[in-house]
């Protein structure tokens, strides 16, 4: 089955062709962050309509180097949620009128059902079951996965999510838009010993996150600095470490409470090089197994929908004549396939 897959739920218009029997035959990624970037942060408007003008130009591209033309197509899969009501729609449009003129199959697909699915794009892919840790805009969740489908939220984000604190500490530091990869760039410059920030919920008895805190004593001794250009790189270090630490005690204490040793991370955050090395050396004291998607597949994209929308289709899934997108859509009301 030949897959279209379709992303448009925040600032990224994603567009992949995912084949069952061959795998990822293509995928093109437009960014918006040139766009946004002069208001330092995403305008839902101006999001949706980039989509609206780039999606056709990326499918044609795709097909093309896929080698096949669009009415060889079997299915159309498009995110449906979560995201920006705006830029779902927009995408769930276009999958519905591409698929009802091709006359095929549609199907709205979770966007944080294809980021924990990603990793199974790569080769050695994950087995189940496993614990996912799923990093990605305002998510910060553990997750006990037992198939596609058999989800059980394990923790969950109680304020400000990873990505958001990294995105907002950096904008009050003047780090600028997309603020985490400014973040880790400034802190690849810093020192983690001058500013020492607490670990966030680390000695909690759940697995639940919190951030803002955090966030918050980042920009306290920013101020007290009297705002130091020379002092933020030793913060943003500083704040990396802590954010980065907590993440993976939470992960240590949900594979010891479901006595599970395969650890897969997924998300824009599973980007980050210092959650990478550090969680790397925390599997290896316990034996266990550790799985990323590869680093153009942390962020949105269009081949984590495709490939999740294959396996549901291919279930026998099928949405609806109806266009409808759900901007709030918990992991944990999906079922499994079929």
């Amino acid at each position: 089955m030949k897959v279209l897959g379709i992303e448009t739920s925040c600032d990224e218009t994603g567009i992949a062709i995912y084949d069952s029997d061959r795998g990822l035959l293509s995928h093109k990624l437009h960014s918006q962050v040139e766009i946004h970037a002069d208001y330092g942060g995403v305008v839902p408007e101006i999001a949706s309509r980039d989509h609206v003008r780039k999606w056709v130009t990326l499918t044609r591209t795709c097909a093309a180097e896929a080698g096949i033309e669009l009415n060889q197509l079997d299915a159309v899969a498009y995110t449906a949620g979560p995201g920006l009501a705006g830029a779902l729609f927009t995408g769930a449009v276009a999958g519905r009128a591409l698929a009802w003129q091709l006359g095929i199959r549609a199907l709205g697909v979770h966007h944080m059902e294809g980021h924990l699915l990603a990793p199974m794009l790569e080769s050695p892919a994950p087995a189940f079951p496993f614990v996912c840790l799923l990093v990605s805009g305002g998510h910060s969740q553990l997750v006990k996965v037992d198939s596609v489908g058999c989800y059980e939220l394990l923790g969950d984000t109680l304020d400000d999510a990873v990505g958001e604190a990294f995105d907002k500490t950096a904008k009050m530091l003047g780090l600028g838009y997309p603020g985490g990869p400014a973040l880790a760039k400034a802190a690849a410059s810093g020192s983690p010993e001058r500013f020492l920030f607490p670990r966030p919920m680390a000695k909690s008895d759940d697995l639940n996150f919190s951030f803002s805190g955090l966030k918050t004593a980042a920009i306290t001794a920013f101020e007290k600095t009297g705002r130091d250009p020379a002092a933020v790189n030793d913060i943003a270090a500083g704040f990396e470490v802590a954010a980065v630490e907590a993440l993976a005690i939470k992960c240590s204490k949900a594979l010891q409470q479901e006595n599970m040793k395969t650890l897969v991370v997924a998300g824009g955050v599973a980007a980050n090089t210092k959650l990478r090395s550090l969680l790397k050396e925390t599997m290896q004291k316990i034996d266990g197994e550790l799985y990323f998607p590869r680093l153009e597949f942390c962020t949105d994209n269009g081949a984590m929908i495709a490939y999740a929308g294959a396996f549901r289709l291919l279930a026998g899934e099928n949405s609806g004549v109806e266009i409808a997108v759900r901007p709030r859509w918990p992991l944990d009301e999906m079922a499994a396939p079929g």
